[in-house]
């Protein structure tokens, strides 16, 4: 299967494309979801750069640390030989770390700019988890992200150059990364859905927090059929992660709705508290 296009002595990659048509949509729904808050859409474009650049140094960083068994090197190997870090030809990027490097971003952009971070964290994560949805085609083009052989109608067919070391029997596989693609788009669709018709109802933060437990949720248990998973440890340390992000952020959404009807029942007492002392004040008056 051809992974690219070549143009004389330039060759483009596919998989470069996908990723760059994930990060317009999510540029394009961003905006949208921007206006529809009658919020400055220039600043989706603005703050656009430093996702970008810290999203690719968390993915690639993220990468480093936590390197699949088939890269038959680990970190230790990165940190003697650091220019290899920078050689994303020999290695890939890390989804979890490309979330990090964004948030990180957002929060040093939204901070200089005086924005409210998790009003435009709610803002772009739907296209976020639009452009994961987009950008794991790009895995189909590479032949890679796929769980054990099947014999299923949509299995897909792995050349033999890549198939992983004890597989080179087997031809056919589950399309892992077409299953996390499915889910990335359910995901798009439920954050899209509650930003439209929970609006009332959602707090600043509301949809980053689910979508830090949908997304989670989904990678936990499709980690269980991934041939080339990230071991550290003995232990499925994308595994573990995940897991522990839908936890936190299961918390997090429990205790921004907690927090705000504790702040509601306070301002509620504070205003009956001024009903009561007023007539005494009129009182002395007269």
């Amino acid at each position: 299967m051809p992974d690219g296009i070549t143009i004389g002595p330039l060759k483009i990659y596919f998989y470069g494309i996908i990723i760059m048509v994930g990060v317009l949509a999510a540029v394009w729904v961003a905006i949208k979801e921007a206006e529809r808050r009658e919020l400055d859409s220039e600043y989706v474009w603005d703050m656009v750069p430093w996702l970008l650049i810290l999203g690719i140094v968390g993915a690639r960083l993220w990468h480093v640390f936590t390197p699949s068994q088939s890269m038959g090197v680990g970190p230790e190997y990165y940190l003697a030989h650091p220019l290899e870090i920078l050689n994303t030809r020999n290695g890939g990027l890390g989804i979890p770390g490309a979330v990090i490097g964004g948030l990180l971003a957002l929060f040093i952009y939204t901070k200089r700019k005086g924005l409210k971070m998790l009003t435009w964290a709610d803002i772009i994560v739907p296209g976020l988890a639009l452009a994961q949805a987009i950008g794991r085609w790009g895995n189909f083009f590479n032949q890679e992200l796929y769980g054990p052989p099947s014999s299923l109608p949509w299995a897909i067919y792995i050349d033999p150059a890549h198939r992983l070391a004890g597989y080179e029997a087997f031809s056919r596989f589950h399309p892992m990364f077409l299953y996390e693609s499915l889910w990335n788009l359910f995901n798009f669709f439920l954050l899209m859905f509650l930003g439209r018709t929970k609006e009332d109802k959602l707090l600043p933060g509301d949809l980053l927090y689910i979508y830090l437990i949908v997304y989670p949720i989904g990678r936990f248990f499709l980690e269980f059929i991934r041939l080339d998973a990230s071991y550290v440890g003995g232990v499925n340390i994308n595994q573990i992660i995940m897991a522990c992000v839908a936890v936190f952020a299961t918390w997090m959404l429990i205790y921004n709705h907690l927090r705000a009807k504790k702040n509601t029942v306070a301002v509620s007492d504070s205003d009956v508290e001024m009903l009561e002392v007023e007539p005494e004040e009129k009182s002395d008056e007269a």
